[in-house]
């Protein structure tokens, strides 16, 4: 999907944005939104913004003043994760 916003000249000059770093940073906005409501989870927001690694988008994520979805389940799953490695 493609969205176009009118910002003023003199404001994104402001901002010190112009064209596809402005793009990318209203995407940046929303994604960071997105996750703290939770309508998309660490992996789509590695996918959305071309993210190689999940540590980068925790980083993306504090850097935006986000926290982590961090659930009990997703808790028991890195604990018996952990448990895996020590019987290797």
């Amino acid at each position: 999907m493609q969205i176009t916003v009118d910002i003023p000249d003199e404001v994104a000059q402001r901002l010190d944005l112009t064209g596809d770093s402005l793009s990318h940073r209203l995407l940046e906005v929303i994604i960071a939104d997105a996750y703290r409501c939770g309508k998309v989870n660490t992996a789509e927001v590695r996918q959305m913004l071309r993210m190689s690694s999940r540590l980068e988008a925790h980083a993306f994520l504090k850097r935006m003043g986000v926290y982590l979805n961090y659930d009990e389940a997703e808790l028991e799953r890195d604990l018996q994760t952990l448990k895996e490695f020590r019987v290797q």
